[in-house]
């Protein structure tokens, strides 16, 4: 097996390999495999949206017990039936969190930018993403999905300081709005004097990266946004807080979730997703579905599951 040096060694590889490409050689390229030292590491998921190289870099795991207070789903009977039925335990829910890396031409955007410890969370991103060869003062763009703590938390550190320097970070026009009217209620107030000047709001829809499109996806908050990944007729779909659990969100898409500012909204928006992606066999990145959050919905009798890729 190889050492830990080697690991690294081959993993920084995955994303310097196309470093100095333009987008022009990016679309004439053969995607090479990728490189296995990578998909050794835990913390780390190396793959490829057509030429475009991407990791899914693991943050941590949200915890919650399934019971009233805690579970967003009101019937925690029916969400542990639910989930002992797809082999999980019953009497807790587990959301993985792992932001998204992909390089872009000259560009290396992260999406999310973890909980930076919040919310019982290990903290894991920026050892996961140095262990993809990236240092975090080389990401050049920071795409915000909404303004929760576990998605914007990781952006600055403790003593208020950037955690990615040099990154625009770029979010929804709503979202931003939401997010500077919720940041002082919520006791983060530090974060967001912080994060300001890098911020720059975009229209939802629009084109963020060369290769990234938001896709506005109603109903978690005001501004929730996904990102729609194409390189060629390749496409993977950001999903953000569309869907929360790989088994609760995908086979009860019906039912209310707390968490959302809208619920019947955030109900079509999850039915939608799941009647279009089993329909077109969509790939889809689920945030908080279990690492490395790869997959596709399929249809299952009269409702959908969760196939995660190999």
């Amino acid at each position: 097996m190889m050492n830990v040096h080697a690991r690294l060694a081959a993993a920084a590889l995955i994303l310097a390999s196309i470093a100095a490409c333009s987008p022009e050689a990016e679309k004439a390229a053969v995607p090479a495999a990728p490189a296995p030292a990578a998909v050794q590491n835990p913390d780390i998921h190396a793959f490829r949206i057509g030429a475009l190289e991407a990791v899914a870099l693991r943050d941590g795991e949200i915890v919650l017990a399934n019971k009233a207070g805690d579970s967003p789903w009101a019937d925690t009977a029916a969400a542990r039936a639910a989930l002992t039925a797809a082999g999980q335990p019953g009497d807790s829910i587990h959301l993985s969190v792992q932001p998204l890396l992909v390089r872009d031409g000259e560009r290396l955007v992260l999406i999310d930018a973890g909980a930076g410890g919040r919310m019982g969370t290990q903290n894991k991103l920026v050892a996961s993403l140095r262990a993809a060869g990236v240092d975090p003062s080389q990401v050049t763009d920071v795409l915000i999905s909404h303004a929760h703590g576990d998605h914007v938390g990781g952006l600055a550190g403790a003593d208020g300081s950037l955690t990615f320097p040099g990154a625009a970070i770029r979010i929804s026009a709503p979202e931003w709005e939401y997010m500077k009217a919720g940041a002082a209620r919520a006791g983060e107030s530090a974060l967001l004097t912080a994060v300001t000047p890098r911020v720059q709001p975009f229209a939802p829809g629009a084109q963020v990266t060369p290769s990234i499109k938001a896709v506005a996806l109603d109903g978690h908050t005001p501004g929730h946004a996904g990102y729609e990944i194409a390189s060629g007729t390749d496409r993977l779909l950001y999903i953000g807080d569309a869907l929360h659990s790989s088994v609760i969100s995908v086979q009860r898409p019906d039912w209310i979730n707390a968490w959302d500012t809208d619920a019947a909204a955030a109900v079509a928006t999850r039915q939608g997703l799941l009647e279009r992606g089993a329909s077109g066999s969509q790939r889809i990145y689920g945030v908080h579905f279990p690492f490395p959050g790869l997959g596709r919905f399929q249809r299952r009798d009269e409702g959908f599951v969760w196939a995660a890729e190999p």
